[in-house]
């Protein structure tokens, strides 16, 4: 069991470089990994040298990446870093040319007057060096949005095609979690990384060349010089990884507590309450812990990187050494040890460039690998439907359907037969959990059932062609989204592709017929208001009037089957007499009205009643009442309760 630690006051004598008390975070719960940490903790645990043995693969595949979004910037941004490391060489060796020109014997002026050639061409090497650095960058910035672009595209090409059963699997939706938070964000940066190892490493090599060129026996000296800084890169990037991950639950703890102290829809809360006190004082703990461990990560880091110096400063000893044994001995001249050291410099550099874009390209591939296996298996959940054209249907035909969800022992929906006529209203009634809204979604083509068929005017649903038939149908859901555009773009969206030829009801009618358009002329710019406070001059609406919108647009779609799940649970008594006369009044199309107001389906032509997936009773409201079943009961409940409340107020008058 977890145990509670209450508040603890803020105090003024906390030492913030103290030790953790055990007993201080001993009562956090333990928190669920989000999905952009999913592989932060197996990349934590992998050697540097297991990095690099996948390093050519890796490779590969980023070039492949940037290959398909712009052969034109990769080639530049690659073959340009390139050309800029053998200018690195190039620069190098001419800088050895002025030092001998410069060190030589003679007079002042004839030595700098020799020196002028090498000293041009060593200045045309840095210039054009750093002109081809500075192209390579622009070719390098233009691939990052042009990969974003591609990657995003993908996605969300995919997330919108995949069925609706998909969002109900947890894995499926974890996948697509982590996909979306760390796969699409790290496709560029694995180019980024690439093009930053392939610098780093054409650095040291340009260097290496160049040296070489001088002495190959100061060759190893350099490495042996510049490879202790990049081991203690590595040290301290990795011990820096396994803190954060060690801190992560506190850190989001933190976050979390913050966030209710400062958003609005906690606001009124934290003050009925008087929570203040309490938040501060948890803060207040969180914030205590964090900064220990803070401090004791860079204490650590300190000795770390004190070491590191440490041993680059004999490594550094060694190489001076080295140099000067050769100097004495006349096998390198001087100004060829003084390239030396500028080169160590160089080196150095390029080869931290390398060690920590080696680290980055191995840990964004990881995520980016979610990214790609999310896409190749939500290629898979993409309704493969026919090609048969349909444009409306006099009869819908549910034969024994059934649908299972994922990870259920139960069908929501089990064995179902009912028939579903155009100019029909009929009703699904039954207690929650009866599977009214799922056999609704089967009848609007939103599922495909696990067993059974559903036939729209005898064919088979699966050998109709999907847009088509989604076309035919409009829901009105009593999960409504509150789209961030306006009044009029909200009722719009409901048919946005209408060709203006085409038949149909205009967004005022619809409004109407809703109730809705007295409401939205009474926003601040009517239909033009844009319904969302984060904008400017941005409104909200109620829920009551969110629904009305919501209505409007079901109505605005103008479709043969309207499927209406609790399409007035937020409205008022005189909006939802409106909405449910003018459901009543279309002949031409197919009404499916899930509503727990038994009151609103007496009218209906059929009811069917649900009871734990399965269709129990069906008939018109006369019929079912004159049977003892749940659908009697259930309206007899409902009534008691307004006859109750009638006598009240008659007695009372």
């Amino acid at each position: 069991m977890t145990r509670v630690i209450g508040p603890r006051p803020p105090s003024e004598q906390d030492d913030p470089s103290e030790q953790d008390d055990p007993a201080e975070e001993a009562g956090l719960p333990e928190l669920e990994d989000p999905h952009w940490m999913h592989r932060a903790t197996e990349f934590a645990h992998t050697t540097f040298w297991s990095v690099a043995r996948r390093l050519p693969a890796l490779v590969r595949e980023a070039l492949a990446l940037a290959w398909r979004t712009s052969r034109r910037d990769t080639i530049a941004s690659i073959g340009l870093n390139v050309a800029a490391g053998v200018l690195t060489t190039l620069g190098l060796l001419a800088t050895t040319g002025v030092l001998q020109q410069l060190f030589a014997a003679g007079p002042t002026p004839q030595r700098i007057r020799a020196a002028v050639p090498a000293l041009v061409l060593a200045a045309a090497a840095v210039t054009v060096r750093g002109a081809l650095t500075v192209a390579a960058g622009w070719a390098q910035a233009r691939l990052v949005p042009q990969i974003n672009y591609a990657v995003e595209l993908r996605l969300f090409e995919t997330t919108s095609a995949v069925e609706l059963a998909a969002f109900d699997d947890a894995g499926f939706a974890e996948e697509m979690d982590r996909a979306r938070d760390r796969g699409l964000a790290e496709a560029a940066s694995i180019v980024n990384d690439t093009v930053n190892l392939v610098t780093g490493v054409v650095g040291v090599a340009a260097t290496a060349v160049a040296v070489t060129v001088i002495h190959p026996l100061l060759l190893p000296c350099l490495l042996l010089a510049a490879a202790p800084e990049a081991v203690t890169a590595v040290r301290m990037a990795r011990h820096q990884h396994l803190d954060w991950l060690a801190r992560i639950t506190r850190r989001r703890r933190k976050w979390m507590l913050a966030d209710l102290m400062a958003e609005r829809r906690t606001a009124a809360e934290i003050r009925a309450y008087q929570m203040r006190e309490f938040l501060l004082a948890e803060f207040h703990r969180m914030m205590t812990l964090e900064t220990r461990a803070e401090l004791r990560l860079a204490r650590s880091q300190m000795l770390t990187r004190g070491v590191g110096l440490s041993i680059t400063g004999v490594a550094t000893f060694v190489l001076y050494a080295v140099l000067g044994g050769l100097l004495l001995t006349g096998v390198v001249v001087l100004a060829a040890a003084a390239t030396a050291l500028l080169a160590l410099q160089s080196a150095r550099a390029g080869l931290r460039t390398a060690v920590f874009a080696t680290n980055s390209l191995y840990e964004d591939a990881l995520y980016y690998q979610d990214y790609r296996n999310f896409v190749d298996r939500a290629l898979q959940r993409v309704p493969v439907g026919g090609t048969r054209p349909v444009d409306g249907f006099e009869r819908i035909d549910l034969d024994r359907v059934s649908l299972r969800y994922p990870d259920t022992e139960t069908a929501a929906v089990d064995e179902v037969s009912l028939t579903v006529r155009r100019g029909e209203v009929i009703a699904l009634v039954g207690e929650n959990g009866s599977g009214k809204t799922t056999l609704a979604k089967l009848i609007a083509g939103l599922y495909r059932p696990t067993a059974g068929v559903i036939r729209w005017d005898g064919v088979d649903t699966a050998e109709l062609d999907p847009r088509q038939t989604a076309a035919q149908v409009a829901v009105m859901s009593q999960d409504w989204w509150k789209f961030p555009f306006t009044a009029r773009q909200n009722i719009r969206i409901g048919r946005h592709d209408r060709p203006a030829d085409r038949p149909g009801p205009n967004i005022e009618d619809a409004a109407r017929d809703a109730a809705a358009h007295d409401m939205i002329t009474e926003l601040p710019f009517g239909y033009d208001t844009l319904l969302d406070r984060q904008f400017k001059d941005g409104q909200d609406l109620s829920g009551g009037q969110w629904q009305r919108l919501v209505a409007a647009r079901g109505l605005y779609r103008d479709a043969r089957l309207l499927i209406c799940d609790e399409p007035s649970a937020a409205l008022d008594a005189r909006a939802e007499h409106a909405l449910f006369q003018h459901l009543r009044r279309h002949p031409d199309r197919a009404v499916v009205l899930i509503t727990h107001r038994l009151a609103n389906v007496r009218h209906a032509d059929r009811i069917f009643v649900m009871d734990h997936g399965r269709l129990i009773q069906q008939g018109d409201h006369d019929e079912l009442m004159a049977q003892e079943g749940l659908y009697r009961e259930l309206f007899e409940l409902q009534a008691a309760g307004y006859l109750a409340q009638a006598g009240e107020a008659a007695a009372e008058s």
